[in-house]
């Protein structure tokens, strides 16, 4: 799919992080964007800065958890612009650090509510537009952690590697229907987000203690080898959109982490 100006995209989870910066970039090539967030007060200004670059917007408050919130930004849009070119599923949360068996019911059900769910309304309520259309795309946003295993994080790597595995499907279930259809998952490494503290603020995970030491990005990135912007992430993500490539992963050590999962897999396979 190749991005224009005048086209439209739908953006969820588009008030920080990543989703802003799909916004940013896509606004910065003409697009007009529907911005949309469960934190009403987070999406006005997100809004807000973002029509002061001179871009169109759209927001919508919707929880990506239901189905029924979903079918109604897909209203919106519609209501909006008349169609829609680029669909987003980027909402996301992440999960407590523990071992699988010590993660409740709340947090599996709050992970695949979300990020897998939400994946999922999202499909189901514009891939039928995409269709009649003939054209379009949609970008589902996993992680690095859908490729490869992430200990003590069972329910955001599970929930992320069945966001991988569907939206490989789904790419080939829509260009059953015309070869101007796709799907591309993103499965960015460390990126410099909020997401933490959303997580917190939504209940996903405690917060640490005011007075408690916590690494910095800047700790944390030197250990893994660097750190992207949302802004980077997105010019990778559209750029991947754009030759229509199912997979991309920007940052450091992800290509080699996944390596090394594909590599055990078939060594095991190879066993049988």
């Amino acid at each position: 799919m190749q991005i224009q100006s005048g086209q439209v995209a739908v953006i969820t989870g588009g008030a920080s992080g990543i989703g802003y910066g799909l916004a940013e970039a896509l606004a910065a090539r003409g697009v007009r964007v529907v911005i949309s967030d469960i934190r009403a007060d987070g999406l006005a200004e997100a809004a807000t800065a973002l029509r002061e670059t001179g871009a169109e917007v759209t927001a919508v408050v919707a929880d990506v958890s239901d189905e029924s919130s979903v079918r109604a930004l897909a209203e919106a849009t519609l209501a909006a612009y008349g169609r829609v070119d680029l669909v987003c599923n980027n909402a996301g949360v992440v999960c407590p650090a523990a071992p699988m068996w010590e993660q409740d019911a709340r947090t599996w059900q709050r992970m695949i509510g979300i990020k897998m769910l939400g994946v999922i309304h999202g499909v189901k309520a514009f891939a039928p537009l995409l269709i009649a259309q003939g054209a379009g795309h949609i970008l589902n946003t996993a992680s690095s952690g859908g490729l490869a295993p992430l200990p003590s994080r069972t329910p955001y790597t599970g929930t992320m590697h069945a966001v991988v595995g569907l939206t490989e499907t789904l790419d080939l279930e829509l260009k059953q229907q015309s070869p101007n259809l796709g799907a591309t998952v993103l499965c960015p490494g460390l990126v410099d987000t909020p997401l933490g503290r959303n997580s917190a603020a939504l209940g996903a995970i405690t917060p640490p203690p005011a007075d408690a030491p916590a690494p910095s990005m800047r700790t944390l990135a030197a250990a893994r080898g660097g750190i992207l912007s949302p802004r980077e992430v997105a010019e990778a993500a559209l750029t991947a959109i754009e030759v229509d490539r199912v997979h991309t992963a920007p940052g450091a050590g992800v290509a080699d982490r996944a390596q090394a999962r594909v590599d055990a897999l078939l060594s095991d396979l190879a066993a049988d």
